[in-house]
């Protein structure tokens, strides 16, 4: 069902669902459950409780009886998201996380944008943090990307932040969703290289607003030790030799460094070889994309390292 409230027998179904995953913090998904359900906007909602301990499960279906919940066998970190599109019947899917919200009227206008462009697979929306409504450094890149869409006025991405984006759903299913050995850090890079290998394009579209607020309680070490694995698995699955060994390098130099045990190197070297089971190098076209940002990205600390360079000297 749509959120709590009065449906009309000639209202048009749903051609939207947002999918919200959560895991141990019932509070949070509770309050963004409400707001959500509290949008004027027309959709469908479904939850995903990835195998919490705290009582979210019973909590969710005591508030929300009219959201259907899923609830998975284990912890699958970002793989729990494709349990929800497996009950989406909607042409297209939104997600956020527990931690996040859509803007009222934002995933109206994504339907509208996806209905003009056929060969846009994938929205981001712009990501305001926190209460004072920062803007998302990561988001005010992408505005800035030096790819533009072919089919409409937009940045163009080779990439996505996965709690604030829109997708068309058959485009999700026919990539596979997330790879569930990846468990959770960077995982939509290889869903956005397989989107963009089958000619699909993703965007950045500044008018959609997703509200974000992040728990202070996170493993940075943890979460820095994944990053590094998921680029070095991902590069050996999908990008040429040289990114891939470039990408181990990196992942060996962090593993030392941020005291990792004896059983993450092993974990880390399996990985490599199951993805080299999966090896299919993504396609020139995607590579030459990937560059121009690489080159921009250069381009861009460069410019900030001088901009502070200069500040600082005029302070002095």
């Amino acid at each position: 069902m749509t959120a709590e409230r009065a449906v009309r027998s000639d209202e048009k179904p749903a051609r939207l669902t947002v999918v919200v995953l959560t895991y141990n913090r019932a509070d949070q998904v509770l309050d963004t459950l409400a707001k959500l359900a509290a949008l004027p906007d027309r959709f469908d909602i479904v939850a995903v409780d990835n195998a919490s301990t705290d009582g979210t499960t019973a909590r969710i279906a005591a508030a929300f009886p009219f959201i259907p919940l899923v609830v998975a066998p284990a912890n699958l970190g970002a793989a729990g998201r494709n349990l929800g599109v497996a009950h989406v019947s909607t042409e297209y899917v939104a997600f956020c996380d527990d931690d996040a919200w859509w803007d009222p009227g934002s995933l109206s206008r994504a339907v509208e944008i996806l209905d003009a462009a056929p060969r846009v697979a994938v929205l981001n929306a712009r990501i305001l943090v926190g209460a004072q409504g920062a803007p998302d450094e990561t988001c005010e890149r992408m505005r800035e990307s030096p790819l533009r869409s072919e089919v409409m006025p937009a940045p163009a991405l080779i990439g996505y932040l996965a709690c604030a984006c829109v997708f068309r759903t058959e485009v999700f299913r026919q990539v596979g969703g997330y790879e569930a050995r990846l468990f959770i850090g960077g995982e939509e890079t290889l869903v956005a290289l397989d989107v963009l290998s089958a000619g699909h394009e993703i965007i950045y579209i500044d008018e959609l607003i997703v509200h974000h607020h992040p728990s202070p309680f996170r493993d940075s070490a943890q979460r820095r030790r994944l990053l590094a694995r998921n680029a070095a698995w991902v590069a050996w699955m999908r990008l040429p030799l040289p990114e891939a060994l470039r990408e181990t390098r990196n992942a060996f130099r962090i593993i030392r460094t941020e005291h990792s045990t004896s059983s993450d190197l092993r974990v880390f070297l399996a990985g490599i070889a199951w993805a080299l089971g999966k090896r299919r190098v993504i396609p020139q076209r995607v590579q030459d994309m990937r560059q121009r940002v690489r080159q921009d990205d250069a381009r861009h600390a460069t410019d900030t390292s001088e901009s502070a360079s200069f500040r600082s000297t005029r302070i002095e």
